[in-house]
């Protein structure tokens, strides 16, 4: 087949919808009708000797490879899809059919563009994407990761963030943030001069290609190359706007498009209801898990903790201590000046437990104002008796609260694995009955000097 020589059938080419190119083994144009520029935004003269694979998108190249490599070995494509970026910077949907002429060394492939159709595929499908990764995620950094991806298989988003907003605090966190050049925003306040702030004010959609005259929040300065396009939009949910939803693209990279706008838009309410949805069961589980007034673990969340440390350290054959504590003459400060004094104590002492212990260890309100302490991984029976007395220390210091000083008198007692018990209750029991003993031992001491 000598193309050039056929001057009749090229232009019954030119009136066809579909474009038609030839292409040698490399993948470089040697041929391309008049449709092309329709599709992919170039004349048929400036696709000939360039090579197709550098028009296609990044993510796409890899299997557009494999299915030449199939088609050269004598296996035709009738409906292969991969996209193009056109001379404008925007994303193109192609089907191909393409086969192999042997006697001439060429492919020869005809290019429909659907990227209509997708677009109305992808509306649907990022719709039920979502819904199912509302269900598969654990928590919100691995949903939101799960957005991320199904949005980049779509719209090329691999600069991809989302800020959501506290109506309560005025306060503007980043709970994701994945960009080539720039670092995760620090939190800031919705008057914050920002892209995503500014979303969120006006409760619209962002589309700005960035150019040399855009304004400062909109051209930010970045320690790399000023971002080639912007695409933003707000994420609303019955309670209103609650976040915002970034997306763009450096030099090199796709130019986003009306369409791409409106795609992001259908989705942006699903989007908002799960990611509620998320935050609602992270709130569920951590009412469920921790104590309402001193935020810590509570009886059941202890329990768990204790069973899994015992395995591990069980497995590992490593030490394991757990400290029960209680505070003398607790009942007393509620009875003189009231419940609310008293939880401010029990605030107070959460605090203090708290700096005395590693990060690794666990210290639970398990009810009224007996604490437990776990120490875990390789915490030696001294070191464990050193962590009692830095907490008898940090708790014997005055209270100040609501004008008063208070000055509490914990009692501490100690069991450690597995000299004293195997099992979580075995350990706890032993625990309390040693801190009973020494309450004990306090109280006749007490008298004693009186």
């Amino acid at each position: 087949m000598e193309i050039n020589a056929h001057t009749s059938m090229v232009g019954l080419f030119d009136l066809l919808m579909d474009a038609v190119f030839a292409v040698d083994a490399s993948g470089r144009v040697v041929f391309a009708s008049a449709a092309c520029e329709r599709i992919f935004g170039y004349t048929p003269q400036e696709l000939i000797g360039q090579t197709m694979f550098d028009l296609i998108l990044p993510e796409d190249r890899e299997r557009t490879r494999q299915s030449a490599n199939e088609v050269m070995a004598g296996h035709p494509q009738l409906h292969f899809e991969n996209r193009y970026v056109r001379k404008d910077g925007k994303i193109a949907h192609i089907m191909w059919a393409t086969r192999w002429s042997p006697a001439d060394q060429l492919r020869i492939g005809v290019a429909r563009d659907i990227t209509e159709r997708k677009h109305a595929e992808s509306m649907q499908a990022m719709v039920y994407a979502i819904s199912e990764a509302a269900y598969a995620a654990d928590d919100l950094l691995a949903l939101i990761q799960s957005i991320h991806e199904i949005i980049n298989s779509l719209l090329s988003a691999a600069n991809f963030s989302v800020a959501l907003y506290d109506q309560d605090t005025d306060q503007l966190s980043f709970p994701y943030h994945v960009d080539q050049y720039e670092q995760r925003p620090a939190p800031s306040k919705l008057a914050a001069d920002s892209l995503h702030a500014t979303i969120i004010r006006t409760g619209q959609a962002l589309l700005c290609p960035v150019s040399e005259d855009a304004p400062p929040d909109i051209a930010a300065t970045v320690d790399g190359p000023k971002p080639l396009c912007w695409l933003g939009v707000p994420l609303r949910s019955q309670k209103g706007t609650i976040g915002a939803l970034l997306i763009k693209s450096y030099p090199g990279g796709v130019c986003y498009t009306e369409r791409d706008k409106e795609l992001l838009q259908f989705v942006s309410t699903q989007i908002a209801i799960t990611i509620e949805r998320q935050q609602m069961q992270a709130r569920l589980l951590h009412m469920a898990q921790y104590d309402q007034l001193t935020d810590l673990p509570n009886r059941g969340l202890l329990y768990d903790r204790l069973k899994t440390a015992l395995s591990s350290a069980k497995q590992e054959q490593q030490p394991l201590s757990v400290l029960y504590i209680d505070l003398d003459k607790f009942k007393q400060v509620n009875d003189t000046l009231g419940h609310g004094v008293g939880d401010q104590l029990l605030q107070a002492v959460a605090e203090r437990l708290k700096q005395s212990i590693r990060k690794s260890d666990t210290v639970a309100r398990i009810g009224g104002d007996e604490f437990v302490v776990l120490l875990q991984h390789a915490h030696t029976p001294k070191q464990a008796s050193v962590v009692a007395d830095k907490i008898r220390k940090a708790l014997s210091s005055p209270f100040v609260l609501a004008n008063h000083s208070l000055s509490i008198v914990p009692s501490v007692g100690i069991a450690h694995y597995p000299e004293h018990g195997e099992f979580e209750q075995e350990l706890l029991t032993y625990a309390d009955n040693t801190m009973y003993l020494e309450k004990k031992n306090s109280l006749l001491r007490s008298a004693a000097s009186t």
